[in-house]
């Protein structure tokens, strides 16, 4: 199929310009990259931005899906010889996979079904007669049609009649049409308690649907994969009707010319057809559609909530101690160099049961000093906030302990960092390759540390899935998910850039172009050769090609580098031009970087060219301007209301400091240190309406929240930012 054709159809549904479309698919077919066309090639699509090429990516996609299946559609209908010109001009002409499958249906291979035994038994003519109401005795009509054992009686023949009439209103695409648009419009989605079930202790979490009913179209996508899920663990019945007899009197109209005795056969064999094919059909195509919505809704939080996670702030090389807190098994620690090495680690117990608090204390202060300690970087989890506290009163000098194992006159900045994911890392393929020598418990732990330093680079180590920023993420369309999870990370990867003599071989996958082998090849080389000096050295690197250094060249940094430019996003195919900007000036590169007067002087017009415009030689000038800058935002500390330890504390009206750990799109769930989350829903995040809690909030994000309920009982706490 001429891709002309698929750009048209694109640019219609997305509201883009076709030449923009067109270009982007081309690009695209060559085997660039998201990241890179987005960055990299705004003359030849308009500016377009990563969401919108995603998007012509992924219809591209479902558009050659159709067309594989027209073929399949086209070759059976023609080897059933029932092929003809109006026929085929139609497959020709229908992008829309539902509407395809409708001309399709009734030549479709299917069971043998009653209508085709009817139509074997030579009924196929006295079906066509009552369908036309003209018979006045339909009764002697059906006589001519009794043979045999097989139709017995005219009532036989009128039997099979009417189940070649019920599968033909069923198969018709006008029937279809109608009650789709009668489901859209009215339809119920019902939920209710499979008995036997109701009292199990599984069913608690679902009792909010035991007997549940609202309109489809009103009906949230975290209510409705939550009721799918009850439905796949056998707790709850689910279904989705319309109005049934308002849609049974819609078909009639169609079908039936009066009130004659053929008109009242017809009527029964419209709906017989209407509930036993037709309406679970749609049904079926209805709860299908509701769902992939849901999965769509879903995918879009998780990979936002990733997003916002992986682009959370990061310290930087520093050396780092890091904490995973817990109270029986103990707080391991662990003392980070600043490039992220293991230098020592040991467990302390300064919690309950054991409440060693002084040898704790003394250990701290110990290694902090011992290893030049910047940072301390501490795990949310069981006991993260009794960790933070003690460790804090540790560094304020609340231990009497004596000078000579003291901090140090800086004292280390305290963190409480995410910890999800870090014990599927600790058991992981890439912590034991890592770590071959340690156990879970210390892989963690460094994983905490160096997730202060580098968020993205630590977290790109983890299987995006078992982060737990999401909601439903096992009900989803996992395939979807994997997609949409795929392309944030490395979206997120390619914003930041990534430093090529320090990035590990999965962060290195990320980056536009490469893959797991060049990763791993990078990795190798650099091993063998030392650090890179220059972008131009990575053609050395084995298998990476001039097409791969093209997709991965502009997303990587040297620091040092002996070309200035190195460091920066400005692509090696562009480096001339800089180079021909210095000469006019009458200055080097590092000059013009450094100067902002000569920058200033330039004009970017005189510089275009057939391949650079405008938007490339704008990114330039900004890239010059402040070269290599990180997108991320700056680190800061963070602590709870000392007054409040646990759910026993807290009551309504209190204002009190958290930190928003996961959003959905009901509300945004929030830590206010009381081992226990409390929600803000989304009617209590703003005084104004809002369309989604991610346009408030951000992942991680400190906030001031009001306490409005309290329940003790299910162990829920309600808030409020109204207000604050």
């Amino acid at each position: 199929m001429e891709k002309n054709i698929f750009a048209k159809l694109i640019a219609n549904a997305l509201n883009l310009q076709e030449r923009a479309v067109a270009n982007t698919l081309s690009l695209l077919e060559e085997g660039c990259t998201i990241p890179f066309i987005s960055r990299y090639r705004k003359e030849r699509t308009g500016g377009l931005d990563e969401v919108q090429i995603a998007a012509i990516s992924d219809r591209y996609d479902r558009l050659k899906e159709i067309e594989k299946r027209k073929e399949t559609v086209t070759k059976t209908i023609t080897d059933l010889e029932k092929m003809t010109p109006e026929l085929q001009q139609r497959i020709d002409a229908c992008w829309d996979a539902t509407e395809l499958e409708d001309i399709y249906l009734p030549y479709k291979p299917k069971r043998r079904t009653r209508a085709q035994v009817a139509r074997e038994q030579g009924l196929e003519p006295l079906a066509m007669i009552l369908l036309q109401q003209r018979e006045r005795d339909p009764e002697r009509a059906a006589e001519r049609f009794v043979c045999g054992d097989a139709i017995a009686t005219s009532t036989d023949a009128l039997k099979g009649a009417q189940d070649i009439i019920a599968e033909t209103v069923s198969e018709d695409e006008r029937s279809r049409q109608q009650l789709r648009n009668a489901f859209a419009r009215q339809a119920i989605i019902t939920s209710k308690v499979v008995k036997a079930k109701a009292d199990s202790d599984e069913a608690a979490k679902y009792s909010d649907y035991f007997d549940w009913s609202e309109p489809l179209k009103r009906c949230s996508s975290h209510r409705l994969l939550a009721m799918r899920r009850g439905e796949a663990e056998g707790i709850l019945r689910i279904s989705i009707t319309p109005d049934d007899e308002e849609a049974v009197e819609r078909l009639k109209r169609h079908y039936v010319y009066g009130n004659t005795p053929c008109g009242k056969l017809v009527a029964e064999a419209v709906e017989d057809g209407y509930k036993r094919l037709l309406k679970p059909a749609i049904e079926t195509e209805f709860a299908a559609l509701s769902k992939e919505q849901a999965d769509e809704e879903a995918i879009h939080v998780f990979a936002e909530n990733l997003r916002q996670l992986l682009l959370g702030a990061p310290l930087g090389q520093k050396r780092v101690m890091g904490v995973d807190p817990g109270f029986r098994t103990g707080c391991k620690v662990v003392c980070l160099d600043a490039q992220g090495n293991l230098l020592h680690h040991e467990a302390i117990f300064p919690h309950p049961p054991v409440n060693k608090r002084m040898e704790a204390a003394m250990s701290i202060l110990k290694l902090i000093r011992k290893y030049q300690v910047e940072a301390i970087s501490i795990g949310n989890g069981t006991a993260s906030r009794e960790t933070n506290e003690f460790i804090k009163d540790v560094l304020a000098g609340k231990y009497n302990i004596d000078t000579s194992s003291k901090a140090p006159d800086s004292q280390p900045q305290v963190f409480v960092v995410s910890e999800s994911g870090a014990s599927v890392y600790s058991a992981s393929k890439i912590a034991r390759e890592e770590f071959p020598d340690e156990d879970v418990t210390v892989r963690g732990a460094v994983s905490i540390g160096r997730r202060l330093m580098d968020p993205l680079a630590e977290l790109v180590k983890i299987d995006p899935k078992s982060i737990g920023v999401g909601q439903y993420q096992h009900d989803v369309d996992q395939t979807k998910l994997k997609h949409s999870l795929d392309q944030t990370v490395e979206s997120c990867v390619n914003s930041v850039g990534v430093n090529l003599n320090t990035a590990s071989q999965h962060l290195l996958m990320y980056v536009s172009g490469l893959g797991p082998t060049l990763a791993k090849n990078i990795v190798d080389y650099r091993r063998e050769n030392g650090a890179f000096t220059s972008r131009a050295q990575l053609k050395k690197v084995p298998r990476l090609g001039p097409s791969a250094f093209q997709q991965c060249a502009g997303f990587l940094r040297i620091p040092g580098a002996k070309n200035p430019l190195d460091n920066s996003a400005v692509h090696p195919e562009s480096y001339a031009i800089v180079e021909k900007m210095a000469k006019d000036q009458n200055c080097t590169v590092a000059d013009l970087i450094n100067n902002k007067e000569k920058r200033e002087a330039i004009d970017i017009k005189q510089y275009v060219t057939a391949e650079t415009g405008i938007p490339t030689l704008t990114d330039i000038m900004k890239e010059l301007e402040k070269p290599g800058r990180d997108p991320r935002e700056q680190l800061e500390e963070f602590e709870f209301d000392k007054n409040v330890a646990s759910i026993d504390d807290l009551t309504e009206g209190m204002i009190l400091p958290g930190i928003v750990t996961n959003i959905t799109n009901f509300g945004a769930f929030v830590d206010i240190g009381v081992h226990q989350d409390g929600l803000v829903h989304i009617s209590q995040m703003a005084d104004r309406r809002i369309a989604h809690p991610l346009d408030v909030v951000k992942l991680h994000q400190h906030i001031k929240v009001r306490v409005i309920e309290v329940d003790r009982r299910r162990n829920r706490i309600s808030l409020s930012m109204k207000g604050l």
